[in-house]
């Protein structure tokens, strides 16, 4: 494959435009190592016209956020028919929305924390107070609060005290205009990598996260020493059984390809709680996707090039 070259996308203008960086540059050197010949490209106004120009043969999207994981970035790769290592662009959406993906999960019988959707003119209309009892009324505390699209967990809080929801609110609609709310589940927090290979979606080994905080927030994620990560997770047989099986049927049900992560926890009674689902995994030196990949004792080159010719001979 040294005859095969690709362009990794990164950067971007979202808020995780830095992670986004960090995992083109990583991703880029392990696609080197495996023999390929790689460019870094910017998702910046010169993109088109460099696809036009010069037409690599694969791109692997390394976006995290907004046009990365939105479909926006694939509809334009579909539309000028450049194979693409990752998820198509519809999936792309469902699995970009937060409620929308945990709905389509739910309605096929997985297990997720019960929520509810407030977009921001809803406080404006009916009055903060009112709406945030009525919150805690249906679902309790503690609670996770979450932009309803996003990703590294940007405006994310748990909120412990009802007297601390409308500054984590606050919080949390700096990141958009919507907050998905849900029941908080004490347990086990871990994330599975699911890859496309010959036979099918593969779970690779979960990665347990254990933050030093106690969640497991933008900080947490990116500051190397603040989270103790588990690869594999401290599961039984059956715990590591059952999330892998639920990464691999989210995967499956969204319509995901190539790669994705499964945020899930295990709760104290061993149930399984699906939390949202990445169709872009970081690839930065504390991101969970390549801790998997060693555990799983396999190399990030070797799977990505792989995808890059799945991507090709599609």
């Amino acid at each position: 494959m040294t005859d095969r070259w690709v362009a990794v996308l990164s950067g971007g203008l979202s808020h995780e435009r830095e992670v986004s960086l960090r995992s083109g540059r990583r991703l880029s050197a392990a696609l080197r190592s495996a023999g390929l010949v790689v460019e870094e490209w910017d998702a910046d106004a010169r993109l088109l016209t460099r696809l036009k120009e010069h037409r690599p043969d694969a791109v692997v999207v390394a976006l995290h956020g907004g046009e990365g994981e939105n479909g926006s970035v694939q509809t334009i790769l579909e539309m000028l028919g450049v194979p693409f290592v990752g998820t198509d662009s519809r999936a792309c959406r469902r699995a970009w929305d937060k409620p929308t993906a945990k709905g389509e999960l739910a309605r096929a019988g997985l297990t997720t924390p019960e929520w509810a959707v407030l977009p921001h003119a809803t406080f404006r209309e009916l009055g903060a107070q009112p709406v945030l009892d009525a919150l805690v009324d249906r679902l309790g505390l503690p609670l996770m609060l979450k932009p309803d699209q996003g990703g590294s967990a940007l405006g994310a809080q748990v909120v412990r005290d009802a007297a601390d929801l409308p500054t984590a609110m606050v919080g949390c609609l700096a990141y958009g205009d919507t907050v998905l709310a849900e029941r908080y589940v004490e347990g086990v927090e871990v994330a599975v990598a699911v890859v496309d290979g010959p036979d099918g979606p593969y779970a690779l080994p979960p990665v347990e996260i254990v933050p030093e905080s106690g969640v497991y927030d933008y900080t947490a994620r990116y500051t190397a020493g603040l989270t103790d990560f588990h690869a594999p997770a401290r599961l039984d047989e059956k715990a590591a059984r059952a999330v892998g099986e639920l990464a691999v049927s989210a995967h499956r049900l969204l319509g995901l390809r190539d790669v994705s992560r499964t945020d899930a926890v295990v709760a104290d009674d061993g149930s399984v709680h699906f939390l949202e689902v990445n169709v872009s995994p970081g690839l930065t030196e504390t991101s969970l996707l390549p801790m998997a990949v060693e555990a799983a004792g396999q190399s990030l080159g070797e799977i990505y090039a792989g995808l890059v010719e799945r991507a090709v001979a599609r």
